[in-house]
């Protein structure tokens, strides 16, 4: 889930002074981190007022999880192969462009998963939170909303929740639907599903809690993943929108992130 601003993050006036700069490990990453910090200094990330990352949206998102409880907004500069979640790379007059960017608000999923052992673990997913088969074998999966079965058996190689701002992620390469921000709705889609073939997944609302019994998960076994965290021989996942946590993602204006998410539904 993520609410999306339509006006400037900071007010009119605001002076960075703060500035902090991270980088992907990569040559184009790491020269623009030397001059970034050249211009404008660096502070530690625990000192900051904003973060700026340097990289893709995979290295975007491991910043956004280091800077996830302390609420730091990260503006990202595309210096990797994918930039969804990232601004065009310009060197001249970044406090100002960062003064007058845009946010938008994300919550993240909360997976709470318990494995044939007994173990329980919990993670935090700004895209999603998936499961997928650890063999051979296809899963078979019972599924359960606000404490009602939905579907008793999905057989199929996995299945995936989506926050709106991971909808054009895996989900999305999974046949999902593509979310707009402000739809309060998160995906459930299947992943190769085999029985019942012709059921294509759910839109959920963004309050809703979502349930995952794996069946036969000595024969079957599944892992679950949350962004980073994977958790192998689940018997149980749980995941619901933590709307106590947020961050903020910063786009210069025009480049909001819900208009990056309706022209990317016009892609062909």
């Amino acid at each position: 889930m993520a609410e999306a601003q339509g006006n400037a993050f900071w007010p009119a006036g605001t002076v960075l002074k703060r500035i902090a700069f991270v980088a992907a490990n990569n040559e184009m990453a790491t020269e623009y981190l030397r001059r970034f910090t050249e211009r404008y200094g660096n502070v530690p990330v625990a000192e900051a007022e904003v973060v700026v990352c340097l990289g893709g949206d995979g290295f975007m998102l491991e910043t956004l999880h280091t800077v996830l409880l302390a609420g730091t907004p990260v503006y990202g500069i595309n210096c990797g192969s994918v930039g969804f979640l990232m601004n065009p790379l310009v060197e001249d007059d970044l406090p100002d462009r960062l003064v007058r960017s845009q946010g938008a608000v994300l919550h993240p999923l909360r997976m709470h998963a318990v494995t044939q052992s007994g173990l329980v673990e919990e993670a935090l997913a700004l895209n999603d939170v998936f499961l997928f088969r650890q063999t051979r074998q296809a899963a078979k999966v019972r599924i359960q909303v606000d404490g009602r079965i939905r579907l008793p058996e999905l057989v199929c190689d996995g299945i995936l929740v989506s926050t709106p701002a991971g909808s054009t992620a895996y989900n999305l390469s999974a046949h999902g639907p593509i979310v707009p921000l402000s739809a309060n709705l998160l995906p459930l889609t299947p992943i190769s599903a085999f029985r019942p073939r012709r059921w294509r997944g759910a839109l959920l609302p963004s309050s809703a809690d979502v349930e995952f019994h794996i069946l036969e998960n000595d024969k079957r076994p599944v892992a679950a993943v949350a962004d980073f965290t994977e958790v192998r021989d689940v018997a149980s996942v749980a995941v619901s929108e933590d709307r106590s946590i947020k961050t903020t993602v910063l786009f210069d204006p025009d480049q909001s992130l819900s208009e990056r998410i309706i022209v990317e539904q016009f892609t062909v």
